[in-house]
């Protein structure tokens, strides 16, 4: 078994790594095609110091600023969403709880008599 999970894990890093690789090459694969480095094609993330000292950050191209997370999160709260997972889970809790709580109220009653 522990043979079976070093040779997996060495599988999936060497894996890792060729993916990492061939990115890579792609990227300098796309350069070489242009023929020339394009200072418009920025990164997919980016963060800047304004003008007056605030940091500002920009994904794929568009500005995000506070007002938009704030917006945002005011409509996840609106949608009040139901987690099945967490729901289930609160479930099993209390009913271990209720379980345990009856099995010392049982073992205890029982030493009393």
């Amino acid at each position: 078994m522990k043979l079976f999970m070093l040779k997996s894990l060495l599988l999936a890093s060497i894996m890792f790594i060729c993916v990492l690789f061939g990115m890579q090459q792609a990227n300098d694969g796309i350069h070489l095609m242009k023929g020339y480095d394009d200072p418009n094609t920025g990164s997919a993330f980016t963060l800047t110091e304004g003008k007056q000292g605030k940091i500002q950050a920009s994904f794929l191209g568009r500005d995000v600023t506070s007002h938009d997370l704030a917006k945002k999160k005011q409509e996840l709260e609106k949608m009040n969403s139901y987690n099945f997972f967490s729901a289930t889970g609160k479930k099993i809790a209390q009913g271990i709880t209720t379980v345990t709580e009856k099995t010392i109220e049982m073992i205890s009653n029982s030493k009393d008599k």
